[in-house]
């Protein structure tokens, strides 16, 4: 295996070990809820950063309808309002929305262990630059109902491992100057 390939498999290896699931293999997940009716049905987000700048991304709900429901139904509830970018793996991913986040400073080894519990939707999105997972603990089944992360690069690896609900479709430029720490203001979604 050459050095970046191992590179990549000890950093899918880190996203899968402290995605903050707790649920023993073989575990049931938990369904998510629907959203609210009212609001209509979710297309795009735009997350603004509180330092400044601001990033979009379109779902895929026809490949992950019940992550698209639930992320809408959070942002909508001011749910990441406040939450940081936890995990910052240069050329992998920038991981975020723990809610334990809102409240742990930088660097405390429980950032990456909050959340809930949701049904994993495997597709064949691949997870090129750009690409919007969720991240999960060892189950496959089983993933964290509040932790997203953004690929800054091409992640093959996580192809058919995480649901991949959404694509950025501007502001990349924002999403690779993520810094860990970084807070999210709020996210829109339309």
């Amino acid at each position: 295996m050459n050095r970046r390939a191992l590179l990549r498999t000890a950093a899918a290896t880190v996203v899968v070990t402290a995605c903050g699931s707790t649920a023993a293999p073989g575990g049931t997940a938990t369904k998510s809820p629907s959203p609210n009716p009212s609001a209509g049905p979710a297309t795009k987000a735009t997350i603004e950063l509180a330092k400044g700048g601001t990033f979009t991304f379109a779902f895929r709900a026809d490949k992950a309808p019940k992550t698209v429901a639930n992320f809408a139904r959070k942002s909508r509830a001011g749910d990441y309002d406040g939450t940081t970018f936890h995990r910052v793996v240069p050329a992998f991913v920038a991981q975020g929305g723990d809610p334990l986040s809102k409240t742990l400073p930088a660097g405390d080894p429980r950032l990456g262990t909050g959340g809930g519990q949701q049904e994993t939707e495997l597709s064949d999105l691949p997870f090129d630059k750009g690409a919007v997972g969720i991240a999960r603990g060892g189950d496959i089944k089983v993933s964290n109902d509040s932790q997203f992360y953004v690929c800054l690069d091409a992640a093959p690896h996580l192809n058919g491992q995480y649901t991949n609900f959404a694509s950025v479709t501007s502001g990349m430029d924002v999403v690779l100057g993520i810094k860990i720490g970084d807070k999210i203001k709020t996210i829109k979604i339309e």
